[in-house]
């Protein structure tokens, strides 16, 4: 069975949020208003509602040799695409952060990178070198 993800966020503008999803990562937009957005984030819909400022410390954890967002949301992409997106954002002025390969040579083994959105979410986006292995418990 296929399903889709749903994610509900609030963001401190609109407009700011609306342009680094439709505009920096190319995603398509769904419904929206002046206050909330809906947006297709590879067939999963985030909702962003704005709230204004809100108060929100990144906790860390550490996978491997990286020191990792604890609270993040991403997206499983095919390699090409992976590619795409790493390029074309990297030209751009935006911080990317933690490219690498995790679990090499492993069970699990996916590329990924985290780019940060402008409410401060971070965005994962991850690659399996082979996509059967993205539940693979050994």
């Amino acid at each position: 069975m296929e399903v889709n993800f749903h994610l509900a966020l609030p963001c401190k503008d609109i407009e700011e949020t609306r342009a680094f999803y439709q505009d920096v990562i190319q995603a398509n937009l769904g419904r929206h208003t002046e206050k909330w957005l809906d947006v297709d984030l590879f067939g999963h819909q985030l909702t962003f509602t704005q709230s204004g400022n809100f108060n929100f410390d990144f906790k860390n954890y550490r996978l491997e040799d990286y020191i990792l967002p604890s609270f993040h949301f991403g997206i499983i992409v095919p390699v090409a695409h992976w590619d795409e997106l790493y390029g074309r954002l990297s030209e751009m002025d935006l911080e990317i952060t933690t490219e690498a390969t995790f679990m090499q040579d492993k069970v699990g083994e996916h590329l990924s990178f985290f780019v940060q959105d402008p409410n401060g979410y971070m965005v994962e986006f991850k690659s399996f070198k082979d996509a059967t292995e993205i539940f693979a418990t050994e």
